[in-house]
């Protein structure tokens, strides 16, 4: 599968743009583990040409981490070309943009999501900024804004003919934020539709190597894009290549490792806020993280866990925890 001339092989895993979750360092972690192109937290159009620091502060970008796309967001043309064009700076290999975050904060003022409400203001922003930029420009959205209204199939034409690189569609509407299921259906129209000439990529309720690889064989999406799957686990994209590829012979991290990758986050987060931010950061991926399913009586440490102020405070915490998984041997099969 390529995105301009970026060739990814066969059944390439992307990680998903999430606010306060994929930033340098665990695009970095992910990227170590597997994932074939990772993408920055979602940038403000209006904040970045505006020069806000924390919003400037998302354009730093890695060697290491290429493939690496940078997304924007915004609703108004002449803002959003102006900033792609900053981006382009920054030198990412691909820009996105953002039609599908649906959050009130965002959907609510037309942006993101609620585009989904203006597909002829949608069009005109993506055709300006594919012009704009000397570099592959992608989409990423959902199936529409409501049950009553998913117009994927249509849609996916309309911003082809934009000149989009590739596609992104997250299985479910607006009107559905994250919950209830993801709907491949869609997603698999969209790829059957012999007018469409672009990779699609397909997102949502991706969360286990078994999932992936159904999701691959039934929709035959040119990719998956793994979001909230990675949170806690960033290791998926290797359980998911080696699932693949290697079936008879891949062997998971052990439970020990993939604690190891919880101090490894803690200390880089430390590191790049201070130590309050820096725990506050990982809190939601350990909140997250399946890793401690199973585990006897782990409600006191959990809470315990999520409470942790210092760093030393949390290690011993996961001292504690690592002992007792161990000890009992829960996790390396489920996990």
């Amino acid at each position: 599968m390529k995105i301009g001339k970026l060739d990814f092989g066969d059944f390439p895993l992307f990680l998903a743009p999430m606010e306060g979750v994929t930033d340098a360092s665990f695009r970095l972690m992910c990227k170590e583990f597997g994932a074939d192109m990772v993408y920055t937290e979602f940038v403000s159009a209006d904040a970045l040409i505006r020069h806000v620091n924390k919003t400037e502060a998302k354009l730093s970008i890695s060697d290491e981490e290429r493939p690496v796309v940078i997304q924007i967001y915004g609703r108004e043309i002449e803002p959003m070309v102006e900033a792609a064009k900053i981006c382009r700076d920054a030198n990412p290999d691909i820009l996105d943009i953002n039609f599908g975050c649906p959050v009130k904060r965002v959907a609510g003022k037309g942006a993101g999501a609620g585009m989904l409400r203006n597909i002829p203001q949608m069009l005109k922003i993506t055709k300006a900024v594919v012009e704009a930029v000397d570099i592959p420009v992608t989409v990423k959205t959902r199936l529409g804004w409501d049950h009553d209204s998913r117009i994927i199939e249509t849609l996916a034409e309309e911003l082809q003919d934009c000149g989009i690189a590739a596609l992104s569609i997250h299985g479910r509407t607006r009107s559905q934020m994250y919950t209830g299921s993801a709907d491949w259906d869609y997603i698999g129209r969209v790829k059957a539709n012999p007018k469409i000439k672009i990779p699609i990529i397909g997102n949502g309720d991706v969360t286990s190597a078994e999932i992936a690889k159904e999701r691959f064989e039934e929709y035959k999406t040119d990719a998956i894009m793994i979001g909230r799957g990675a949170i806690g686990a960033p290791w998926i994209f290797r359980d998911i290549k080696g699932y693949m590829l290697n079936p008879d012979t891949y062997k998971p991290l052990s439970v020990e490792e993939k604690m190891n990758v919880f101090r490894r986050q803690m200390r880089e987060s430390i590191a790049r806020l201070d130590e309050r931010r820096g725990i506050l950061h990982i809190r939601r991926h350990l909140a997250a993280t399946t890793l401690f399913k199973g585990i006897p009586n782990f409600r006191d440490i959990k809470i315990a866990m999520l409470r942790a102020e210092k760093e030393d405070e949390l290690n011993a915490i996961f001292d504690t925890i690592q002992e007792k998984y161990l000890n009992n041997k829960i996790g390396d099969e489920e996990n």
